[in-house]
């Protein structure tokens, strides 16, 4: 088992990690990788800390981080998931809906913790902080998070920005937000009152893993676009495929209500 104390310990980084991707916002300079994505100094520091840090406290897990590769042992009882920064395109632009997301796997694949700074993306406060220790309840600044609002009924939903030209909308009649980090749109539904789902196109693992652990914890999840619950290939974890299908998150009856009112385009 993860005890406590390494737990904590880890918890703490993250929580540095994001004050220091807040402090790095106004100093930062874009630059772009191979596909496009944008990339800034603030994302290869995180993840730089953030993998020496899970090397000396779990020397038993593995490690995947978007932004470089890392040596893993072979079918692990843990693998961290790290997203240095989520959101890296918003982060670079100064606004506020960016997060350093660590996702943890059990050997299983599931997702069953999560350590989420959202440092100016807060709830009446200006930082957010999600921790979910593998087993135990989520929570939210340090105070255990319970679903408010009836999530079956689906009025207000999050997505990415590619959305509006990759689903159909003629049969939807809710809202869509658009943060601009699927980090942030995944957890939305855990967190916000009025939000009530997610979709998600076109993911890597470090996008969608701690977020999901959050949901699941509470009793939502994430399913296909045929309605199947959404499982972690070692393709997608360690070869860092990137998912080509829709997701659909929430409730099993909000998912199904996403699935018939906004179904792919193609």
């Amino acid at each position: 088992m993860l005890d406590s104390s390494r737990l904590d310990a880890l918890a703490d980084e993250i929580e540095k990690a994001g004050a220091y991707a807040r402090e790095m916002q106004k100093k930062i300079h874009r630059s772009f990788k191979s596909d496009g994505s944008v990339l800034t100094e603030a994302d290869t520091e995180i993840s730089h800390r953030i993998i020496n840090v899970i090397h000396t406290l779990f020397p038993e897990a593995a490690v995947i981080s978007e932004e470089e590769d890392t040596e893993n042992i072979n079918d692990p009882e843990w693998i961290f998931i790290l997203d240095p920064i989520d959101g890296t395109d918003v982060y670079s632009q100064g606004l506020p809906s960016f997060a350093v997301s660590l996702g943890i796997l059990n050997s299983k694949r599931e997702p069953v913790g999560a350590y989420i700074a959202a440092p100016r993306f807060g709830i009446g406060r200006e930082d957010m902080f999600i921790r979910l220790d593998p087993g135990k309840k989520a929570l939210l600044n340090g105070t255990e998070i319970v679903l408010d609002g009836n999530k079956d009924i689906i009025t207000e939903i999050t997505m990415g920005s590619k959305g509006a030209k990759e689903l159909d909308f003629s049969h939807f009649n809710g809202k869509v937000r658009v943060f601009g980090s699927t980090i942030i749109h995944i957890l939305s539904p855990a967190v916000f009152s009025s939000i009530e789902g997610t979709v998600v196109q076109k993911c890597y693992a470090w996008d969608i893993a701690a977020s999901h652990a959050v949901i699941r914890s509470l009793g939502m999840d994430l399913e296909d676009e045929r309605g199947e619950i959404f499982t972690y290939s070692d393709d997608f974890i360690f070869k860092k495929q990137r998912l080509e299908s829709v997701l659909y998150g929430g409730t099993k009856t909000g998912r199904e209500t996403l699935r018939n009112t906004l179904p792919p385009l193609n």
